[in-house]
């Protein structure tokens, strides 16, 4: 595995590699069919516009969100696009037994050689109930208190090189290296790269000493960025993978023709946000249903704080904000997040923050 995999390359004005996270979100009236074909069409738009990589994160439980299963929304992404990285922002290690893990993205890499991420985290993704379910268990600070060794393990698994006499020394997955061992075996020279995903001190900290890239969400957890940025590189610790730290940042922004619009988009998407707090999770309502909406005064006060990190309007006042961010941050890679209840403005906020930056666009 080369740094050549992780790093990006900041195309046209943009002041870092610009990369795209997708929920899946689900609008009010709206499929998880319509959401997925959203995801293509962002997907394939990405791709034609130099965007580096198109992550899809895992969560459970939520109506509004149709990213259950990252692997499989990957698998169908691959299948509609050549060159663009796909990966996960990211698999939650602590549902999944690392072997697991290791034969979807080794599926994956078959799939797309070359092009694959494997992001982790260490959150469940979903309320304690959910993860339970999911886990199988209710002893669930074990499993967060665990992730340095199922890190390890997952590595051994991709890799194929536990030592011998442990228990899994006779354990493959597969696809993986073990087929290039075997008779007549040719195995493909790529590994998906792995990533640490984080909102905290934590992983910063795991993914600098460990010398692996680490993605850090901005988007809703905006207060702990700078910290956690200046603790992975303060822990940062060379290694096969890099030589220097790389770190992207998820960044919430939404880019509309119309500034009114922007504000539309984004004030339903803060009552999304509103009920899922407050434990009514539900589709992603309207702009109509959110202008309706009476908010109390403590929600109006979360509003306005969960706003104030969106950064949204025209093209022109989104290209700004991200330059600020990247600036204030020193972040290697800004990987936008646009909300909306309308797949078709998600779409259009890509374009736009694409034009806005003077992104190439592919020859026909």
């Amino acid at each position: 595995m080369a740094a050549g995999e992780i790093r990006g390359k900041a195309e046209g004005t943009a002041p870092a590699p610009l990369s795209v996270l997708d929920l899946v979100t689900v609008g009010a009236g709206r499929t998880a069919t319509d959401a997925l074909r959203t995801s293509v069409d962002i997907a394939r738009l990405a791709e034609s516009r130099g965007f580096h990589r198109y992550w899809v994160a895992e969560h459970h439980s939520m109506p509004g969100v149709a990213s259950s299963s990252p692997a499989v929304i990957l698998a169908h992404l691959a299948a509609h696009t050549d060159r663009i990285r796909l990966g996960s922002g990211g698999v939650m290690l602590p549902n999944h037994a690392p072997l697991v893990i290791a034969e979807q993205f080794g599926t994956l890499e078959a799939m797309a050689p070359g092009r694959v991420d494997l992001g982790l985290g260490r959150a469940p993704g979903t309320d304690g109930a959910t993860a339970a379910a999911l886990r199988r268990t209710d002893r669930l600070n074990e499993g967060a208190d665990d992730f340095p060794q199922q890190l390890a393990e997952l590595t051994r698994f991709l890799d194929d090189d536990f030592p011998d006499g442990h228990p899994y020394a006779r354990i493959h997955a597969v696809p993986g290296p073990v087929q290039a061992t075997s008779p007549g075996g040719v195995q493909s020279p790529h590994r998906p790269p792995l990533w640490l995903l984080g909102s905290s001190g934590f992983s910063a900290r795991l993914a600098g000493v460990l010398g692996l890239p680490f993605a850090f969400a901005h988007h809703f957890s905006a207060q702990n960025t700078v910290p956690a940025l200046d603790l992975y590189r303060e822990s940062f610790q060379p290694s096969a993978v890099l030589d220097a730290p790389y770190a992207l940042i998820g960044v919430s922004a939404l880019a509309t023709d119309d500034e009114k619009e922007a504000r539309r988009q984004v004030m339903a998407a803060a009552l999304n946000m509103v009920r899922l707090r407050t434990g009514r999770p539900g589709l992603v309502p309207t702009p109509e249903e959110a202008e309706a909406y009476e908010f109390s005064p403590l929600e109006r006060e979360f509003v306005d704080s969960w706003n104030t990190n969106v950064i949204h309007g025209t093209a022109d006042e989104v290209r700004a904000g991200l330059d600020d961010l990247q600036k204030r941050t020193g972040a290697d890679e800004l990987m936008i997040t646009a909300n909306a209840h309308s797949g078709d403005i998600r779409l259009r906020s890509y374009e736009l923050v694409a034009d806005a930056y003077g992104l190439p666009r592919e020859q026909s």
